[in-house]
């Protein structure tokens, strides 16, 4: 008699898919903000039953990644394992960062570098500008990209179903492609892009591509600071800073986890 086909194996799958997906939620829960969370809260938070979040605190705490205290529940100390790894894989060489300073050194502006990640450009690096006021976007923030200086320069190579997909996500909506597609076309013209308010009013950028091995644009790198401080007549001075810099971590070879899959696509196509 064949035997008859089932879906335990699926049925399996799904179950554990959901089980870390609700591990994954429960740690989420955990911020700088709130440190410790107990059982009620994370029921509370979660939906789930008890039951179910006690058996997987259970397993999270004998993993090392939560741990008990008499107040709650606080990241274990496996995490630090885990946050080391993501530390060496993330920040840039020292080099790189010497090279950062000398650009704040030398403008007092804030510096960044920014990556595409999916429909956003997540910055990778930065160094803080020492005036008071100042801008300042904490490594691993994802910022949209229908807007900004960066954004401009990153989307150089962008097929059209991608700069879609970002136009839909801003305020314009598709509307806004038209005019995305024409400041694009205009940096990648220039080597540079511009910003004014268009993201947060009061804040201006400039930025300039990083550029990989075949030609393609990996990274952006950027000033941007209060727009008070980017009059139309510093704005060349600052790109003359930025571009030197930008040819001197090309030629070095720019890389990172979440480099552009443009690149990545261009890299692999050629």
């Amino acid at each position: 008699m064949p035997s008859v086909p089932t879906n335990e194996q699926g049925d399996n799958d799904s179950g554990g898919v959901r089980s870390v997906q609700r591990a994954v939620e429960i740690m989420s829960l955990l911020t700088e903000q709130r440190p410790t969370v107990t059982i009620r809260e994370i029921v509370d938070a979660t939906g789930l039953p008890k039951t179910t979040v006690l058996r997987i605190v259970q397993t999270l705490e004998h993993s090392g990644l939560l741990s008990a205290t008499p107040n709650g529940y606080v990241a274990g100390p496996g995490l630090w394992r885990w946050a080391h790894l993501a530390k060496n894989s993330w920040e840039p060489p020292e080099e790189t960062r010497a090279l950062m300073r000398e650009l704040v050194a030398r403008q007092r502006e804030t510096v960044n570098i920014y990556v595409i990640h999916n429909t956003a450009r997540v910055c990778v690096a930065q160094e803080e500008s020492p005036m008071p006021l100042r801008h300042v976007v904490h490594v691993g923030d994802e910022l949209p990209l229908w807007a900004g200086a960066s954004s401009k320069v990153l989307l150089r190579d962008a097929p059209t179903n991608l700069l879609e997909r970002i136009a839909e996500s801003g305020p314009g909506g598709v509307k806004h492609l038209p005019v995305l597609q024409a400041e694009i076309a205009d940096a990648a013209q220039a080597g540079y892009g511009v910003s004014h308010g268009e993201r947060e009013v009061g804040l201006s950028a400039v930025a300039v591509p990083i550029f990989g091995q075949n030609g393609e644009v990996v990274a952006s790198l950027s000033y941007s600071g209060p727009t008070s401080r980017f009059p139309e007549e510093r704005i060349a001075e600052l790109i003359a800073d930025l571009q030197w810099a930008a040819r001197q971590l090309t030629e070095r070879g720019f890389d990172h986890p979440l480099r552009s899959p443009l690149a990545r696509r261009r890299v692999r196509s050629s």
